[in-house]
């Protein structure tokens, strides 16, 4: 465990003792004092911050279990000599064996970082890239193909395969509009479709992807403006809709991987959702333009029974408190929950920690709209 905390000193000494001079680098800031996770044979959790849109702030934290110190703009101390940090809003993170991979949307690149010490490797550009999931030494990159414009003739979307050793693209397939997040059932990749730059026209599709000649095969109809997609252990898919911000709210839907078939309807708002140890953990901040206001939801889902057990995540006090609930992730050992809070999307954001029973535990500032989180593991 000393290890990783002799890496991150390692880097750092390079980082300060190099020529850099720009003034505008944020440096990286430490708070120790946390609470530590005894016997984990997780090291710790990096969180990305997605930073707000064109203001080039997307930077990464590293929280370590060891100590429970809270490392805050690890990536520029690391990588003194990567003059433009990460770039243009984080959208996404995920480790894959030994490697990490950061998705910056509107700088068009995937970064390609050594899990254990954040060092980079390798920049793969493809535009307007959105999110990742892996399967058999390949990553699956969804992308908008074409630039950040609300556009009723923006192209299709697609999907690319990545060699994870060459960390080249090596195939592409057509799918829906402005696709987002994706999944692997077996050999066919499930990828949700927002179709957000053609409103009021939104897609409302899945679309499915056979991994052998890596082609579109089918879509299957759910809702318009779908977002969020994970699968659970049983052979379900549970995809959310973010709705038309008017008259058709944001829902989760509950899909039959193997048929299609939409098994349930859940009638509740849900921004972002993780699955472990067969619960689903969601909350929902739904804006409406009719209101001009925000509803705030938490909750969690058996997925083996398929139904609601908990209409709530975080002491009350807390959902009250977190005024723009941004990312969530629950540690898979000992359950312990963390939530971000974007706060007004200029501002520096707050990372909470809460127990298996959502009680606080602990919290401290991120960076700018802090969203994504990765747990490193031993």
């Amino acid at each position: 465990m000393k290890k990783l905390n002799l890496f991150f000193l390692f880097f750092v000494f390079i980082a300060l003792t190099s020529c850099r001079t720009d003034d505008t680098i944020i440096p990286m800031e430490v708070v120790e004092g946390l609470n530590p996770v005894e016997k984990n044979t997780i090291k710790g959790f990096y969180v990305l911050n997605e930073g707000n849109m064109g203001s080039n702030k997307c930077t990464l934290d590293f929280f370590d279990y060891t100590k429970g110190t809270y490392f805050r703009n690890i990536y520029s101390e690391i990588n003194p000599n990567v003059l433009k940090e990460l770039g243009d809003v984080g959208n996404d993170i995920k480790i894959y064996g030994s490697k990490m991979y950061i998705v910056v949307n509107v700088s068009n690149t995937i970064e390609v970082l050594e899990a254990k010490t954040a060092k980079h490797i390798k920049s793969i550009y493809l535009q307007n890239c959105r999110y990742m999931t892996f399967k058999d030494g390949k990553a699956y990159a969804s992308s908008y193909a074409g630039p950040v414009d609300i556009n009723p003739l923006a192209p299709k979307g697609k999907v690319a395969e990545i060699d994870t050793l060459s960390l080249t693209i090596q195939r592409t397939a057509t799918v829906g509009y402005q696709p987002e997040e994706m999944e692997i059932v077996g050999n066919q990749l499930f990828v949700a479709n927002s179709g957000g730059y053609m409103v009021p026209n939104y897609d409302k599709t899945v679309s499915v992807i056979d991994l052998n000649t890596f082609t579109e095969k089918k879509k299957i109809d759910v809702a318009i403006n779908l977002h969020r997609l994970k699968k659970d252990n049983y052979g379900d898919l549970y995809v959310s809709s973010r709705g038309d911000y008017y008259n058709v709210p944001s829902n989760l839907y509950l899909v039959d991987a193997a048929t299609g078939t939409i098994k349930k309807d859940f009638h509740i708002a849900v921004s972002e959702m993780t699955i472990v140890n067969d619960k689903l953990y969601y909350y929902g901040n739904e804006f409406n333009y009719n209101t001009h206001a925000y509803v705030k939801t938490f909750g969690i889902i058996d997925v083996k029974t398929e139904q609601v057990i908990s209409n709530r995540i975080i002491d009350k006090e807390y959902e009250d408190i977190i005024k723009t609930p941004y990312g969530i992730a629950v540690n898979p050992i000992t359950e312990d929950i963390y939530m971000t809070d974007a706060r007004n999307y200029v501002s520096m954001g707050f990372v909470y920690c809460f127990d298996k029973n959502g009680h606080f535990k602990w919290k401290t500032e991120g960076g700018n709209i802090p969203a994504h989180f990765a747990f490193l593991y031993n």
